[in-house]
């Protein structure tokens, strides 16, 4: 289960603009994401920060 609240610390720091919310959770697009880990250095929640799944 995700921490994520919602407050969107995490979407301005992603240098790609990888992050939105989906039903008021963050979640990253694996096809824009770089894995740099800014986002999780910026949550002040410890959420883990699920990826998008394509279907």
């Amino acid at each position: 289960m995700s921490k994520c609240t919602g407050c969107r610390e995490c979407i301005p720091v992603c240098p790609t603009k990888a992050i939105s919310l989906v039903t008021g959770k963050a979640v990253i697009a694996p096809e824009k994401c770089v894995d740099c880990g800014l986002c999780a250095k910026a949550c002040s929640f410890g959420a883990p920060i699920e990826r998008e799944v394509k279907k």
